[in-house]
C-alpha cells in the first residue's frame, strides 16, 4: 500500500519574525515546508530554530515581486511533492508617510509585494489545490488590512486589497475544497520595523508624524512576540473549524473591531485622530 503523502505548505517572507517561526511551528506539525526568502544566506536563524526543534527546512529562494520566478518555484515543487497543499502569504513590507511625501513609486512598490505578490502565488496554487478539492491559502495582512491608520495610506492601501481580493475569492474557492483566509496581527516584535521605507522628517507633516511615530514606538515596546504570532499562523492554518478572518491576540481582535462594526467610519477615525493629537499644525 502506497504511504499517503506528506502535505507540503509553501511560505514566503520565512528569514525571520513571525514567517520563521510559522515554518518552525508547521514542520514541527507534520508538514513538508518549503520556506522562501529572498536571500538564503539569510537564513541562519531559520536554520538554528529549525535545528533546535529537532529537523531541517526546504529553503528556497524567492523575491515574491517577481513573476517568473514563483511560477518556477511553484512547477518544482507540484513535480517534486505532487504540489502545495498550503499557501502562506507573509512576505511583506511597511511604509511611513503620508500622501504628499509618497512618490508614485513607493505606491507602486507597496502595491508589487503587499497585495500583487500574494495574488500571483494565490493564482499559481489554485489549479493544483482545485483539482485535488482540498488546500489552505492564507494571506498575512495585518490590522492594517482593516483599520486605516495615519502615515500608512500605501502601507493600509495595500492591505486593504488584499484582503478584499481574498474574501472575494473565498466563497468561490470553497466550492472546490479550498480554503481561503486572512490573518491580522497587531504589532509584532520582529525586523518588520527596521526594514520599513520611512518619509523624510521635517516639513509641514512633521510634528504630527513625530507623534505618530512616538505612539508607534509605544506599541512596539509592547508588541506580541514572533513566536506566539508565527504559532497563531500555524493554529489557523491547521485549524478544523476555519473561518475567513483571523488575528493573532487580543490586541489584534479589539483593534481590527474598530472597523468592523464602524457603519460610517467614525469610530475609526476618532481613535486614530488621537494618535497625532500631540502634533501642531
Amino acid at each position: 500500500m502506497t504511504a499517503p503523502r506528506t502535505d507540503v505548505a509553501l511560505i514566503t517572507g520565512t528569514s525571520s519574525g513571525m514567517g520563521m517561526h510559522a515554518a518552525v511551528h508547521l514542520a514541527r506539525r507534520g508538514l513538508h515546508v518549503v520556506a522562501t526568502m529572498r536571500d538564503p544566506q539569510r537564513g541562519e536563524r531559520l536554520r538554528a530554530a529549525a535545528a533546535e526543534a529537532g529537523f531541517t527546512l526546504d529553503i528556497r529562494a524567492l523575491d515574491v515581486t517577481d513573476h517568473a520566478a514563483a511560477a518556477d518555484l511553484v512547477a518544482a515543487i507540484e513535480a517534486e511533492h505532487g504540489g502545495v497543499d498550503v499557501l502562506v502569504n507573509n512576505a511583506g513590507r511597511g511604509n511611513v508617510a503620508t500622501a504628499e511625501q509618497l512618490t508614485m513609486e513607493q505606491v507602486r512598490a507597496q502595491l508589487e509585494i503587499n497585495y500583487l505578490a500574494p495574488v500571483n502565488l494565490t493564482k499559481l496554487v489554485l489549479p493544483g489545490m482545485r483539482q485535488r478539492r482540498r488546500g489552505t491559502i492564507l494571506s498575512v495582512t495585518s490590522v492594517g488590512g482593516a483599520v486605516g491608520q495615519p502615515f500608512a495610506e500605501a502601507y493600509c492601501g495595500a492591505k486593504f486589497a488584499v484582503e478584499g481580493f481574498m474574501q472575494s475569492l473565498a466563497v468561490v474557492a470553497e466550492r472546490f475544497g479550498v480554503r481561503v483566509g486572512v490573518i491580522e496581527p497587531a504589532a509584532v516584535a520582529s525586523d518588520f520595523v527596521a526594514n520599513v521605507d520611512r518619509a523624510e522628517r521635517g516639513g509641514p507633516y512633521e510634528p504630527l508624524l513625530a507623534a505618530y511615530l512616538a505612539r508607534s514606538s509605544n506599541s512596539f515596546a509592547t508588541a506580541q512576540s514572533a513566536v506566539d504570532a508565527g504559532a497563531a499562523i500555524a493554529d489557523a492554518v491547521l485549524a478544523d473549524a476555519f473561518r475567513f478572518r483571523w488575528q493573532t491576540s487580543e490586541r489584534a481582535t479589539a483593534f481590527v473591531g474598530l472597523s468592523l462594526a464602524d457603519i460610517d467610519g467614525e469610530g475609526v477615525l476618532s481613535a486614530t485622530r488621537q494618535w497625532i493629537s500631540d502634533g501642531i499644525v
